[in-house]
């Protein structure tokens, strides 16, 4: 069992910057890929990024490329997501998941998930 706790959302303005954390409790964190997917509302849940469990490649949807970075730690156990030059599109719910291998962009494929944290964006 992994349990993954996201924080850092908030309320920012556009062109704004913001860093979300996940934190990773449980069964061995350096195994397992990690993802940040994200649900605006009335939409459906989106993949954002992924990283995989040596931090070697990571993967972005094309909305968020030259934007944000994931990165993680696996002596903390924790994985980012550093938002910078947000808009409004991106104001949406963002989760932290968890799989093993291999690396995916599917929402399904993920075994845990957080329980989210609000990102909101004004213009």
């Amino acid at each position: 069992q992994v349990q993954l706790v996201e924080s850092g959302g908030g309320l920012v303005q556009a062109g704004d910057s913001l860093r979300l954390s996940c934190a990773a409790s449980g069964r061995t964190f350096s195994g397992w890929h990690m993802a940040w997917f994200r649900q605006a509302p009335g939409k459906e849940r989106e993949f954002v990024a992924v990283i995989i469990w040596s931090g070697g490649s990571t993967f972005y949807t094309d909305s968020v490329k030259g934007r944000f970075t994931i990165s993680r730690d696996n002596a903390r156990n924790t994985v980012y997501l550093q938002m910078n030059s947000l808009n409004p599109e991106d104001t949406a719910v963002y989760y932290c998941a968890a799989k093993i291998p291999p690396v995916s962009r599917v929402s399904d494929d993920y075994n845990y998930w957080g329980q989210g944290t609000q990102v909101t964006v004004s213009s």
